[in-house]
């Protein structure tokens, strides 16, 4: 096959290149150049994508003696992933870019031109897994699942990449046992990039500020800090720069009548108050969700399943009632989203075993059977339902 392989300037990206080689692939190294700004140049582990990378993703790819091109898709990333990012907490909700990058960026705007190329496939350094299992017609359909290693795995953030773009991925760290044996597989190869440092924290923001960040594209925005009977405790410059489960930074002008702690219990853009209370008042166990991105068309929509659902990328999965196919408000909708797998835009519900804290809208929700992806979608509302047990 024709393979792109997407060379971000790290390690796990130059690893999955040199295997795609490997395996017989025609490969040719592509860097996206995410942002024009030359503050995103940096030295350490703070984002990705930066000028830095780029000169360690040409090296990688001289190294394995593949072709290698820059890609400017600083204005897509601009368009779609910041763009989502700062309109997302503007309207009180908690938005994952990571995920909004493999969606618009490295599923689509690389996949998309790769394809118009002439390419088969892109490869890139996650570590997710994709089983190829028969079907009733005698093919076969592809599986997103859990990697090897679930310290390292990256199947919640690849969720939303829908099967069409699967069919078009490789994933060829999905067995690798640990970061530590790819670190010793690079340098084995002779990979410079074989002990740098892990990016962390969104690439956008170089300084990991993110509420500065904030403040700087959205403006001061004064406004009421609330309890939830409408008293106001103190006053706050942004509602944008709070999300549920937040502690510190409350500006509150007296504490609790019973002295105890409080956290944003919600953000309200209409009226730009947020809302704080004690912990208590954070579990949920009823989620609701729209924007349905669903991978397995064998399990029908309109049915309440048996599944497990995590909440945060590096979250632990809680054993939960699935349906697809309701409506983003927990209303019956079967129509909606029954489709043969892809985005349906319908709504999904989750009962949880147990109740879950600090869940915001914004975040994503994905849905497992095992290790196996079956689809995503994005929370819209959360609630506390008669089964509210132990928070998690």
């Amino acid at each position: 096959m024709r393979v792109l392989a997407a060379l971000s300037g790290g390690v796990d990206s130059a690893v999955a290149a040199a295997r795609a080689v490997d395996a017989g692939h025609d490969v040719v190294g592509v860097h996206m150049a995410l942002s024009r700004s030359r503050a995103q140049h940096r030295n350490g582990s703070r984002g990705c994508c930066s000028i830095e990378d780029a000169g360690d993703a040409r090296r990688a790819a001289d190294v394995l003696g593949i072709p290698y091109y820059v890609w400017d898709l600083s204005e897509e990333f601009e368009e779609t992933v910041i763009a989502d990012f700062l309109s997302e907490y503007e309207a009180g909700r908690t938005p994952n870019p990571c995920v909004r990058c493999n969606e618009h960026i490295k599923f689509s705007a690389l996949l998309d031109r790769g394809v118009a190329l002439g390419f088969d496939a892109v490869a890139t350094g996650h570590y997710a897994r994709i089983v190829e299992v028969p079907d009733s017609a005698g093919g076969a359909r592809r599986e997103l699942h859990r990697a090897a290693d679930p310290l390292k795995d990256q199947s919640y953030v690849l969720a939303v990449m829908g099967p069409e773009r699967l069919a078009r991925s490789l994933f060829p760290l999905g067995d690798a046992p640990s970061k530590d044996a790819v670190r010793a597989e690079a340098a084995a190869r002779g990979l410079s990039v074989s002990a740098k440092p892990d990016s962390y924290d969104i690439c956008f923001v170089a300084d990991g500020d993110t509420q500065g960040f904030l403040r700087d594209r959205l403006g001061s925005r004064p406004g009421e800090v609330v309890d939830p009977d409408g008293r106001v405790l103190g006053e706050h410059d942004g509602a944008y720069a709070f999300t549920v489960g937040q502690r510190k930074g409350l500006g509150l002008t007296r504490p609790a009548v019973d002295g105890r702690p409080r956290y944003v219990l919600e953000v309200r853009p209409q009226t730009n108050q947020i809302v704080v209370g004690p912990s208590e008042l954070l579990t949920v166990d009823e989620l609701h969700a729209d924007q349905t991105v669903w991978l397995a068309d064998d399990v029908p929509a309109g049915e309440w399943i048996d599944a497990e659902v995590q909440v945060r990328a590096h979250g632990e999965p809680v054993t939960a009632s699935v349906r697809r196919g309701g409506s983003a408000s927990g209303e019956a909708d079967v129509g909606a989203g029954g489709g043969a797998g892809g985005v349906t835009g319908g709504g999904l519900e989750a009962r949880l075993s147990v109740g879950l804290r600090g869940i915001a809208p914004g975040q994503s929700l994905v849905v497992y059977a095992g290790s196996r992806v079956l689809g995503q979608a994005t929370i819209v509302s959360a609630r506390r339902g008669a089964a509210v047990g132990a928070n998690r």
